[in-house]
């Protein structure tokens, strides 16, 4: 009988070359559509936020005619990072040399500029980058030539909205954030299957079913979807009772994760980011339906909470492994671990490898 040959991983050394991660940022995270922020943070004219898209940093503005722009968060000067945090500005000012920009990203001024001979202001505003919504979820993407938001979601929003979620109801919880010894890709595919759950996460199996047949996958061309029935009511963690009747999970290709948990209407969603080679930080904003019960929250947040905490110990052991230099591929289950199979499959293509 002839043997059937098991998908293979990308190579090992893809996880900790710091040649591939530049690579990684050039052809990835500089090319495509990543979650920024809400549209809680942006309510009024001259609202400012900052966020990362890969290692490229990001200011979002509210102009004073009221458009949504994005900007390289970086002074055109001396490259020093323009912005920090959260809050409301009139102009944009470097606290370096006090170079300003007006909102919709032009040069408004820079000191001693008049004395300089053949100074131009047309030329050094912000570099722009691409913005657009989903519901109060705000996206960039650094490509001002890439697709658009719509295309880049296919149909996600569907999804979601067939699962019971209405995104433009939802309003802006908490974030969670955190920094993790390892590449950024073994944590997505860490989320991309759930072949792990039922050992490694006691309380989210207690709550979700994760056996074959019932949580389910599919693959769709920018992202990745896993869906799963609550447990008994819940199993006891939480209350599943409620308009959402499964979860969800989504991969947007390349890093931002959509978590929707079974029911009272919730949404959680942020990018894995890398910070190097072995180094990743994630972010997950939290959002609810206007008065939904705090204790159900509070119940909610302990499990995602709990699964978090043994997903980083999961992640980190697998970068040590990697490391190790003689195990130099794993093997893939291909149809409990399918969803590694397309996650790896849009990389090695929009990395322009081969084999």
């Amino acid at each position: 009988m002839a043997t059937v040959a098991r998908p293979k991983t990308i190579p090992y050394d893809w996880y900790l070359d710091p040649s591939v991660a530049r690579l990684e940022q050039d052809r990835i995270f500089r090319r495509t559509w990543q979650y920024a922020g809400h549209l809680g943070e942006l309510a009024e004219p001259g609202s400012f936020v900052t966020s990362r898209a890969g290692t490229v940093p990001v200011v979002i503005v509210r102009g004073r005619d009221n458009e949504l722009r994005a900007f390289v968060n970086v002074c055109r000067h001396r490259g020093y990072l323009l912005c920090d945090g959260a809050g409301k500005r009139a102009t944009l000012q470097c606290p370096y040399h006090a170079w300003t920009y007006n909102l919709d990203g032009s040069l408004r001024s820079a000191p001693r500029s008049e004395t300089e001979p053949g100074f131009e202001r047309d030329g050094l505003g912000l570099v722009p980058m691409l913005v657009d919504t989903w519901g109060a979820l705000v996206f960039v993407n650094p490509d001002p030539a890439g697709c658009t938001l719509e295309e880049h979601l296919g149909a996600l929003p569907e999804l979601v909205a067939e699962g019971g979620i209405d995104v433009d109801a939802l309003v802006f919880y908490q974030r969670s954030e955190g920094e993790y010894e390892a590449n950024w890709k073994v944590c997505v595919e860490n989320y991309l299957e759930c072949y792990h759950c039922a050992l490694a996460h006691p309380s989210f199996s207690k709550a979700i079913d994760v056996a074959p047949g019932t949580y389910t996958m599919e693959e769709h061309p920018t992202f990745s979807s896993q869906f799963g029935p609550p447990k008994n009511g819940g199993g006891g963690i939480y209350d599943a009772k409620g308009e959402v009747g499964r979860a969800q999970f989504h991969l947007l290709f390349p890093s931002t994760t959509i978590n929707i948990m079974p029911g009272l209407g919730n949404l959680s969603i942020g990018p894995v980011i890398p910070l190097g080679a072995e180094r990743a930080y994630r972010f997950l904003d939290y959002f609810f339906l206007p008065d939904t019960d705090e204790q159900w929250i509070a119940d909610f947040l302990e499990l995602d909470t709990q699964v978090g905490v043994e997903d980083r110990v999961l992640v980190e052991r697998v970068q040590v492994g990697m490391r190790s230099g003689l195990v130099t591929e794993g093997t893939l289950m291909p149809v409990s671990e399918r969803l590694i199979v397309h996650f790896e499959r849009l990389l090695v293509d929009a990395l322009g490898a081969e084999g």
